[in-house]
């Protein structure tokens, strides 16, 4: 599906997928819990889902003689940290527009995790007091002039590098790679469960496993606490997608699924049922997961398979997006384990 579009390799080679066996017998022993583990797929600032979306981005990038990358997310993003290594690898520069979008208030929330790691890899960083929202922000709007205005030649990369033109491939990818790697393995996945916050994760795995019908049992796991705006984000994104790559079907509303009910109390803020699944993978799968996205998505695995809504002998596989860095932000929550 995928031919046709250039891409520019930033990652491993296709990401491992290991069985959750004590996870799956501590939560029963009826569903088969197995991990893709997209937090190992580079060596590029400890890598995640946005180095895979960025591969198809990259081109696009060089090919407009941009010198600049500029992008947006919160204080604590793992997309903006994953743009900068990508800037560093590249030899560009990196402008970063980091907005107040979690009201968390560690005292070193603003100087650990994800920003720290983006000031050593040299972007510059600009701090905006403005709150949580996935759609087009006037603050990155303001940085791609200021960028122009000084001289430079930006690139522009949205929030989750989502709405890019280009933003969904990444993730019809990670489809293709997850079909190779079943028929290596000799078993299919009877569910795909990620977490959903800006979208193209989400919209471009629906597009891949919609090849072979299984685009509604990708189970988003909203993380936003916008999930009105986030569904219909996903829809766009994988619409739009569908298009660019030929898929032979229509995406429809109805192939968005989105649990909603796992993103309390906000955005980027842990509830004590998210930190207790974060505790509980680690403890049974020394697999780290964080308190924004990849524990609020463990949880919601944690809590459907507890709930009987993956029938008997169900093969689940959870995509670990990566993100683990941002819990060193929330040090005080888990300091004592």
């Amino acid at each position: 599906m995928l031919d046709k579009f250039e891409r520019y390799p930033l990652t491993f080679g296709p990401t491992p997928i290991e069985k959750l066996n004590r996870l799956s017998e501590y939560l029963g022993g009826n569903i088969q819990l197995y991990a893709k583990r997209e937090d190992c797929n580079s060596g590029l600032a400890f890598g995640g889902n946005k180095i895979r979306k960025l591969e198809y981005i990259v081109p696009d990038a060089i090919a407009s003689h941009a010198d600049t990358l500029v992008t947006i997310g919160g204080v604590q993003s793992n997309h903006t940290r994953q743009v900068a290594a990508v800037a560093a690898k590249l030899g560009m520069k990196c402008r970063l527009v980091q907005e107040s979008w979690v009201p968390f208030q560690d005292a070193v929330y603003d100087r650990v995790g994800n920003i720290l790691m983006s000031r050593v890899m040299g972007a510059e960083i600009e701090l905006v007091d403005e709150g949580f929202d996935i759609g087009i922000r006037e603050s990155w709007e303001r940085a791609l002039e200021d960028v122009k205005a000084k001289g430079g030649k930006p690139y522009a990369i949205p929030a989750g590098a989502s709405v890019h033109k280009y933003g969904g491939l990444g993730y019809v990818g990670f489809a293709e790679e997850v079909r190779e790697q079943e028929a290596k393995m000799g078993i299919k996945f009877d569910y795909i469960i990620v977490c959903t916050v800006t979208g193209s994760t989400h919209a471009g795995m629906l597009v891949g496993f919609a090849k072979d019908g299984r685009a509604r049992n990708v189970i988003g796991i909203d993380a936003s606490a916008t999930p009105e705006q986030t569904r219909t984000q996903v829809l766009a994104i994988a619409q739009h997608t569908a298009s660019l790559v030929g898929l032979s079907q229509e995406i429809t509303a109805d192939d968005v699924i989105l649990r909603e009910e796992y993103a309390y109390p906000a955005y980027g803020i842990p509830s004590e049922e998210t930190n207790a699944a974060i505790r509980l993978c680690a403890r049974m799968e020394g697999m780290m997961t964080d308190p924004v996205y990849e524990g609020k998505s463990m949880q919601g695995l944690i809590d459907l398979v507890r709930k009987g809504f993956f029938p008997a002998g169900s093969k689940v596989l959870y995509a670990h997006l990566g993100g683990v860095p941002a819990i060193n932000a929330y040090s005080y929550i888990y300091r004592n384990g």
